[in-house]
């Protein structure tokens, strides 16, 4: 969860107990999702992953993040990643009670976008030519479906979904091989949207207004269900788009 930087005089620095303290968070942070995991071993992992995730290390790939971990081998992050049995969706669920906890905000912003992760082969779930927001083009990339929440004190990821192209499901074979489960449906970018901000008002999260851009906003479905829940918006649309008067 990253923080605004108060405003303090410019020589004001990082203190020993600023380190510390922020260390026990985490610590205390990850004590509240270790449950989720199947096994010992993953549970520990992942701290030693989000440790090194924080860290400066110049390139966040498999073997830097192992070996800030102590490990001489990229094979037990690769395993963390790929294989170990924990459920994502609960630990999205104790996000949301931590976000509560530390950001809860009646003038809350929730922001709606996506970004797009270049990719080169074509094994990897839901990869396809399409449009990249990190590199502002067309090619071979993953694209994910993000919340993010904003207030005065901070600001956070708060839920992901990553969209999954519709000729993916036109070959089953495929999508097995990319380990996307049988009970997985197609949904489109704005119906993703939905479900998450779903996900958000049933958390009791407070928010005030809800904001993104033309992806989102020019969906006239996406708007009627913020309009059903009374909710404050500021959606970019496109030229094209009609609106009611």
């Amino acid at each position: 969860m990253k923080h605004h930087a108060p405003t303090i005089p410019q020589e004001t620095k990082t203190t020993i107990t600023d380190v510390v303290q922020w260390t026990q968070e985490l610590e205390r942070l990850h004590a509240r999702i270790a449950l989720r995991f199947a096994r010992p071993e993953p549970s520990q992992r992942v701290l030693a992953y989000l440790q090194a995730i924080l860290s400066d290390i110049p390139r966040k790939n498999s073997w830097q993040i192992a070996e800030h971990a102590g490990e001489t081998r990229p094979d037990g992050m690769q395993r963390l990643l790929a294989r170990a049995v924990w459920d994502a969706d609960l630990v999205r669920d104790d996000l949301h009670a931590y976000v509560l906890e530390q950001l809860g905000d009646q003038d809350a912003i929730l922001v709606i976008d996506e970004t797009g992760f270049p990719k080169r082969g074509t094994k990897s779930a839901g990869v396809a030519r399409q449009y990249c927001g990190t590199t502002k083009q067309r090619e071979n990339c993953q694209v994910g479906v993000f919340l993010s929440y904003v207030t005065t004190s901070g600001h956070t990821l708060l839920d992901r979904e990553l969209y999954i192209p519709k000729r993916w499901f036109n070959d089953p074979q495929r999508c097995r091989e990319a380990g996307i489960p049988e009970t997985t449906h197609f949904h489109t970018k704005c119906e993703f949207a939905r479900i998450m901000v779903e996900r958000v008002f049933q958390a009791q999260i407070p928010i005030r207004w809800i904001v993104a851009d033309t992806v989102y906003g020019s969906n006239q479905d996406l708007r009627d269900d913020f309009e059903q829940r009374r909710m404050s918006y500021v959606l970019a649309v496109s030229r094209s788009s009609t609106l009611p008067l």
